[in-house]
């Protein structure tokens, strides 16, 4: 079962209920609530947790989804940080909140009352309510090069790297019928596109498509790629199956998105089919069909970029702090 991973242990103090005091765990291991990954979104819903007084453990694998980019775009007051950087800040804001943060993989969990959580490590906690927030993984068309350029000169995305590329000549390698949307998408960024159709034959191409192709000025070049030109450590080229090379320094790609549903799966929760995988259903706050579990960020949808990750995490929180505040008065009044 594909679950997750976790960051370094910062512990640290903070308050409760008025006295200082920890904020890691209570009596063997007892959170209010864990949060399984330790993203943009786990991170902000941590830090809404930490400062709700609440008793959180933040999992992470320390593998986030951006981690081959050299900075993250569109996010405001953080346009251009480093992926690395900006999670290194959320790690100590959380931490000066009391928000425990550990390096492992949650393996398994079961419901008895609280949720058990077991790690890879061998230790169980457990808690009151759940964060997931596992994200995706991109499983990349298996062309020489895409890998080891992904996040440099070959890219997904034209809102979080086209300003960095712009004007410059673009290649897009279809990987599936959301290619030619792509294609119409980057030539925002670029006056010189060509959409290489690789294994998409050239029939496949709707009348539409062929029209706005034109229309966009996006050269179409059919033929499969074999692999990536590539000197002194630049994108120069793209390389067909039949010897032909055409000159390019960028190249986008949309990967395979895989979500990371091994987690839901276990708990039962109700996902729903969409173009991009099979993802939980969920209400406005993130709330799955399993009760006291919610998920924000990529392990929510494919199309959550940074920004709305750390909303939707901080959405889930504000929700379960409610959710724990009125189970709290409700069981009080039943007493």
């Amino acid at each position: 079962m594909e679950v997750v991973t976790m960051t370094k242990n910062n512990g640290g103090t903070g308050t409760r209920t008025g006295n200082t005091g920890e904020n890691t765990g209570g009596p063997n291991g007892t959170y209010d609530v864990v949060v399984v990954g330790g993203g943009a979104a786990g991170l902000s819903a941590a830090l809404v947790l930490g400062r709700a007084r609440l008793r959180t453990l933040v999992v992470d694998a320390g593998e986030p989804r951006n981690a081959p980019s050299d900075h993250m775009q569109g996010y405001l007051t953080r346009d251009g940080m480093s992926p690395a950087e900006f999670l290194a800040l959320g790690r100590e804001e959380i931490a000066r909140y009391g928000v425990s943060l550990v390096r492992d993989r949650v393996v398994d969990v079961s419901r008895d009352g609280d949720f058990a959580v077991r790690l890879a490590g061998g230790r169980t906690v457990r808690a009151r309510r759940l964060i997931v927030t596992t994200g995706l993984r991109d499983e990349l068309p298996d062309v020489s090069g895409v890998a080891e350029r992904f996040g440099r000169d070959v890219l997904h995305c034209p809102f979080c790297h086209g300003w960095e590329v712009r004007d410059e000549p673009f290649g897009v390698l279809a990987a599936g019928p959301q290619s030619v949307h792509q294609a119409l998408m980057v030539s925002r960024w670029s006056a010189d596109v060509c959409l290489f159709l690789h294994t998409v034959a050239e029939e496949e191409l709707s009348d539409e498509d062929l029209r706005r192709l034109a229309a966009a000025g996006v050269g179409v070049v059919p033929g499969e790629v074999a692999g990536l030109r590539v000197e002194d450590d630049r994108l120069t080229g793209v390389l067909l199956a039949d010897g032909t090379a055409h000159d390019r320094s960028v190249v986008f790609v949309a990967p395979k998105a895989v979500p990371q549903t091994g987690l839901m799966e276990r708990l039962g929760a109700e996902l729903h089919e969409t173009p991009f995988g099979a993802y939980p259903v969920v209400d406005a706050t993130g709330r799955t069909t399993v009760p006291g579990v919610w998920t924000a960020g990529n392990a929510m949808g494919f199309a959550e970029q940074v920004v709305h990750a750390a909303s939707g995490g901080y959405r889930a929180a504000a929700a379960i702090v409610g959710d724990l505040i009125m189970s709290d008065l409700d069981a009080a009044v039943t007493e």
